[in-house]
C-alpha cells in the first residue's frame, strides 16, 4: 500500500539508490554498490543524494542558522576523504577541501554536519568507543566556531608543511619528500625511444581512445582555454598543446561510471608536463530536493554546472589551481583541473588514540570554516562570521545539537547500509 511505502525506509533507500544511478550502465553500477558495500563510511561517501533528501528540510538547522547571512559557499560533500593534500604549478603542497563537483550555496551547517557524521563513522570503523567519538565531535564544533573567531586570520589562512604542526604536519612533511610532479608522469605515462611522452597502455585506471574520439577532445581542450583567467605560468594559445588523451577508469565511489579523462599537456617552462582532469559535471545532488522556485532560481546562477563548478573552487580553496576551467564534449560539460602531483588522503587508519582523532578534527573543523569564510567573501557576506557566532552563542546547545544530529544520522546511515547488503545479496 502507498500509505505504508511513505513510512517503509528501506523501499525509500532502495528507490533513491536505483533512481540516482539509473543512468550507469550495469556493470558499472555493480561497481559502484560494490565500494559502497565495503563499508557503511564507503556507503555514506556514495549515498551523498540521501542525504540531502534527510536533512534539506530539516528544521533543526534554524536553530543555529537559517538566515541569509549563515549561507557560503559550500563543498556539498564534506566527508573526510574529500580533504585531502594538493598542490600545481607553484609545487607548494597543501590539504584542505578538494571535491567540488556538489558544491553550492547554503546555511553552513550542512557542510559541518555531513563532516561530523562522516567522523562518526569511520571512528566506528576504526573500532573507537562511544566516549571517545563524542569528544572528537565536541572537538569538531569548538574548533569550527574558534576558528570563524579567527575570521580576517583564518580567511587567508591554509595548511601546508610549514603552517601545520602535530599529525597533519607531518603527514605534510612526508608528502614533500615522497611525492613530485616527476613521480606523478612516471606512474601515468611511459616515453618512446624519441623521447615522447604519453599514457600508458596497460595503466590499469586509464582506457585508450579511439583516434576519432581522442582527436574531437584534444579539439575541445583548445576550445576549453577560453575558459581559463590567464593565470597559468607559461600559457599562451601559440604554446598549448595536448600530448595525449585517455579515459580515467575506476576513480572514486559517488561519482564512479561518470565520464572522464585525463590530458598530458606540454608544460612549455620547465619540461615537466601537466595531467589535466576532465571531468563531467552534473547537477549537485541537493537539487533533487529543492522545490520548483528554488530550482528555477538555481538554473538562473549559472550557464552550466561546470561553471558553478569552477566558481566554487575559486571561492573556497586557498590558491585555487589556475588550470580550473570547462569544455564541452559529446554534448557534455566537463570541468577541467590539473591532478595535482601531491594528491593524497589523510590515512584515516593510522589514528590509533582518540586525542589524535581530536586533533584531526580540530585541523577538518579549522579547514572548513577557512574555506567557508572565503567562500561567503566570494559571496559578498563580510558578517558570515558574527552571524553564525551570533546564532551559536549558546556552545552548550550547538554543540548538543552538532552531537545528536551526528551520532543520530551515523545510525540511520549504518541501517541504509544494511539495506544495501541485503540487496547485494538477493541479487
Amino acid at each position: 500500500m502507498s500509505s505504508a511505502f511513505a513510512h517503509d525506509r528501506a523501499s525509500q533507500v532502495i528507490t533513491a539508490l536505483e533512481k540516482f544511478n539509473a543512468g550507469l550502465e550495469p556493470s558499472l553500477r555493480q561497481e559502484k554498490y560494490a565500494k559502497m558495500a565495503d563499508s557503511a563510511f564507503s556507503f555514506f561517501r556514495g549515498s551523498n543524494h540521501l542525504y540531502w533528501r534527510d536533512v534539506y528540510r530539516d528544521w533543526h538547522f534554524s536553530l543555529y542558522g537559517g538566515s541569509c547571512q549563515t549561507q557560503t559557499w559550500l563543498l556539498g560533500d564534506a566527508h573526510l576523504l574529500n580533504f585531502g593534500a594538493y598542490g600545481s604549478h607553484d609545487e607548494v603542497v597543501r590539504y584542505g577541501l578538494d571535491d567540488f563537483d556538489d558544491a553550492f550555496v547554503g546555511d553552513y551547517q550542512y557542510d559541518l554536519w555531513r563532516l561530523g557524521i562522516s567522523l562518526v563513522l569511520a571512528m566506528e570503523e576504526e573500532g573507537k568507543s562511544r566516549d571517545s567519538i563524542v569528544k572528537a565531535l565536541e572537538a569538531l564544533a569548538k574548533s569550527y566556531l574558534d576558528a570563524l573567531s579567527r575570521d580576517d586570520e583564518l580567511r587567508g589562512w591554509v595548511a601546508t608543511p610549514d603552517s601545520a604542526e602535530g599529525l597533519l604536519g607531518d603527514f605534510l612533511h612526508k608528502l614533500v619528500d615522497k611525492k613530485s610532479r616527476a613521480r606523478m608522469l612516471d606512474k601515468w605515462t611511459s616515453v618512446d625511444d624519441e623521447g615522447r611522452r604519453y599514457f600508458s597502455a596497460d595503466h590499469p585506471k586509464l582506457e585508450l581512445l579511439p583516434a576519432e574520439v581522442k582527436s574531437r577532445l584534444v579539439e575541445a581542450l583548445v576550445a576549453y582555454q577560453e575558459s581559463l583567467d590567464d593565470e597559468v605560468p607559461g600559457h599562451s594559445h601559440q604554446h598549448f598543446k595536448v600530448k595525449d588523451v585517455a579515459r580515467r577508469t575506476g576513480a572514486g565511489i559517488g561519482s564512479l561510471g561518470n565520464d572522464r579523462y585525463y590530458a598530458l599537456i606540454d608544460s612549455g617552462e620547465d619540461g615537466e608536463d601537466v595531467i589535466l582532469d576532465i571531468k563531467v559535471q552534473q547537477a549537485p545532488a541537493v537539487i533533487a530536493v529543492l522545490s520548483d522556485r528554488e530550482q528555477a532560481g538555481y538554473a538562473s546562477l549559472y550557464r552550466h554546472e561546470a561553471e558553478r563548478h569552477g566558481l566554487a573552487f575559486k571561492a573556497l580553496a586557498h590558491n585555487p589551481d589556475p588550470y580550473v576551467g570547462w569544455l564541452s564534449f559529446d554534448g557534455q560539460v566537463f570541468s577541467v583541473r590539473e591532478r595535482s602531483p601531491f594528491k593524497a588522503d589523510f590515512p584515516l587508519d593510522t589514528l590509533s588514540k582518540g586525542k589524535e582523532w581530536r586533533e584531526m578534527a580540530a585541523n577538518w573543523a579549522s579547514i572548513l570554516a577557512a574555506s567557508h569564510l572565503r567562500g561567503a567573501m566570494a559571496l559578498g557576506c563580510a558578517s558570515f562570521a558574527t552571524a553564525v557566532l551570533d546564532k551559536a552563542e549558546d556552545l552548550a546547545g550547538f554543540t548538543g545539537l552538532f552531537v545528536e544530529t551526528c551520532l543520530g544520522y551515523a545510525r540511520c546511515a549504518h541501517r541504509d547500509y544494511e539495506v544495501l547488503l541485503g540487496c547485494l545479496e538477493d541479487s
